[in-house]
């Protein structure tokens, strides 16, 4: 069942203040629970926006322990919920207790319901607010499952796997260590006719060389030692769906041969076997590396890397995407709440200002390994920045080089000119550059033009 946005969940067993209290909070949806299990059932029911608590409950009215189990399963059950703790008169210690454990607020009886309703009022204009800004950063997210991207130079990454999704061209995929190689990948497959086909994945620097053929070719029963029994490999286990070969530079020349044989003939020989196996696959490729410089310095084929760059992709790195990291941070925390049983909030200023100066050199893989650290170490429903392990207030935090900083003012000058134009004559017009300048411009940052 959804609860109205005004919902109030009062746990409480005392039937005279219950009626005292319905009368005070006429302008909520005011509902009642008068012990634990009744108070966890309304909850998983209603999901309201406000609970407000007796920590005395039934059948240790007298004590706190009742009252401070039933607040643990509401944070767990409810996590987004403003719970407001009542406690005896003076009792200081249980209050601090409580909001330690993740109450919202506190109040002490006797009641007085003029300030307890605007301690109410409050916990539901902030519940309001804190809804609103999750519905914002949905609203951010990009159009491709599982990324998420706010900015200009990412949503035009979209834009471009969105449009080269529906067809079989071969894609590659270049950006540095952690910046989502593989989800993209993934985007490719599930927008494409071939979703219903699998999606194998095979990372060409995570294999040894001597074993490398065999994982991408499959063998045949004796083909080597150990080789006990027929085996496909990965190109066969992705008939009619996606291989995404990943680190693709660090395939060894040998077989880069074979690979470039099968994408022309669509065909492949396991180990040891002499049969020719059809096989219908889109390949997506993806590399840290400049595979035009390695092709150059004769340790990756031209020909191999022509057939697999027929769309060429640059993903930026995170340090590049205005806004996302920010983004990225909260959708990590809320994750790794959950999964952890965590009551983290977000981030406190010290690590917003920290996670906004920081470089991020393994991206956004290096960003969730450490919200995710943070969230299960953290002491407070805030992360910090020493709960990261960045320093906020250090020089190599806040500063940038010049050169650094007039690289990524030219970047995002780029990003914002061919986003806004329709060609590179309108996009160097929009920058008073010549045509000739704009292009040594996205050499130099290594932009490709859709």
């Amino acid at each position: 069942m959804s609860a109205p946005d005004n919902t109030l969940l009062i746990v409480e067993d005392d039937p005279g203040l219950c009626k005292q209290l319905r009368w005070a909070f006429d302008k909520y949806e005011v509902q009642f629970a008068g012990d634990r299990d009744s108070a966890i059932a309304q909850l998983r029911r209603l999901r309201p926006a406000v609970v407000l608590q007796d920590l005395g409950l039934p059948p240790d009215a007298e004590g706190v322990e009742e009252g401070m189990r039933a607040l643990s399963e509401i944070l767990v059950n409810a996590p987004d919920t403003k719970v407001i703790v009542v406690t005896g008169n003076g009792d200081e210690q249980s209050a601090v207790r409580a909001v330690g454990s993740g109450a919202w607020d506190f109040y002490h009886k006797p009641v007085d319901m003029a300030v307890l309703d605007l301690i109410v009022s409050r916990a539901f204009h902030i519940w309001r607010l804190e809804r609103q800004n999750q519905e914002l950063l949905q609203a951010r997210q990009s159009p491709l499952e599982g990324l998420i991207a706010g900015s200009p130079a990412m949503l035009r990454v979209c834009r471009v796997i969105e449009k080269v999704a529906d067809t079989n061209a071969s894609v590659l995929l270049l950006g540095e260590t952690g910046t989502g190689k593989e989800v993209l990948a993934r985007s490719l497959h599930q927008l494409s006719a071939r979703k219903d086909g699998r999606f194998v994945a095979i990372n060409c620097a995570a294999i040894p060389d001597n074993l490398l053929e065999s994982e991408l070719f499959g063998y045949e029963k004796g083909a080597f030692t150990g080789a006990t029994k027929r085996t496909p490999g990965k190109i066969e286990l992705a008939d009619r769906g996606t291989l995404f070969l990943d680190e693709i530079g660090d395939m060894p020349q040998a077989l880069q041969a074979k690979l470039l044989r099968f994408l022309q003939e669509r065909k492949v020989e396991r180990v040891g076997g002499r049969e020719e196996i059809p096989v219908d696959v889109r390949v997506v490729c993806a590399t840290h590396q400049d595979l035009n410089a390695v092709a150059d310095e004769r340790g990756f084929r031209n020909d191999l890397y022509f057939r697999i760059a027929e769309i060429v992709v640059n993903i930026p790195p995170l340090r590049e995407r205005e806004g996302d990291v920010l983004l990225l941070a909260r959708a990590f925390i809320n994750r790794a709440a959950g999964q952890h049983g965590r009551q983290i909030k977000g981030l406190a200023q010290d690590a917003v200002e920290a996670v906004q100066n920081y470089r991020w050199p393994g991206n956004v893989r290096e960003l969730e390994n450490k919200v995710s650290g943070a969230v299960i170490l953290a002491e407070n429903k805030l992360l910090t920045a020493r709960d990261l392990g960045l320093d906020a207030n250090s020089e190599e935090a806040q500063m940038l080089t010049l050169r650094e900083a007039r690289n990524q003012a030219e970047r995002r000058a780029l990003d914002r000119a061919i986003g806004a134009a329709g060609n590179i004559s309108q996009a160097a017009e929009l920058l008073g550059i010549s045509r000739p300048t704009l292009y040594d411009l996205l050499h130099k940052h290594h932009i490709q033009v859709p």
